[in-house]
């Protein structure tokens, strides 16, 4: 059975300094950095034996739809273990993952976590593997990092999990109308 995540991928001068921000703090505290680049989630991690499906749901969805406009401003976090570019979706971002989500929700076998749904976080993480010990550190040095940039959702890209190299690879991308 192979993995997947679905997900937005962020482009723009703000992948650049989300790029910046994951590096400084994976050298400076020796954490793992992220094996995606700068993404909003919008189907956590799951496993399926075929990928059909949710390629052509996820196709229809998108030759239907419009990109949707997200601020990404400030800094926050997931109790200790997580730390995050904070993502204000506009009405119609919400709108759009709303409708996404009861797509995905009419593919059979399709798991779901308890912390999946349609009033998720939008997010996109800086840090989050085994940062516990570390986390204050590194709340501190990011806390005061400005950031306010105008971005847009306009794809939804399914990434297939590489066991060998232990990354995300990406499968499928759709664009948007």
């Amino acid at each position: 059975m192979k993995r997947y995540v679905i997900v937005s991928l962020i482009h723009g001068d703000v992948q650049k300094v989300h790029e910046k921000l994951v590096q400084e703090i994976s050298s400076k505290f020796n954490v793992r950095p992220q094996t995606l680049p700068m993404h909003i989630t919008l189907k956590a991690p799951f496993e399926i034996e075929n990928i059909n499906e949710v390629e052509q749901t996820t196709e229809k969805f998108c030759n239907k739809n419009n990109r949707v406009n997200i601020d990404i401003k400030g800094i926050g976090h997931f109790r200790d273990n997580v730390i995050f570019m904070d993502v204000i979706p506009s009405k119609e971002a919400i709108h759009m993952n709303k409708d996404y989500y009861k797509e995905l929700k009419k593919i059979k076998n399709l798991q779901w976590s308890n912390n999946e749904g349609e009033k998720r976080k939008f997010h996109c993480t800086l840090a989050s593997k085994n940062i516990k010990n570390k986390f204050r550190q590194i709340w501190n040095f990011v806390i005061n990092e400005e950031n306010n940039f105008s971005s847009i959702i306009d794809n939804i890209a399914i990434m297939e999990y590489n066991f060998r190299d232990f990354k995300w690879d990406l499968y499928k991308k759709f664009k948007l109308k």
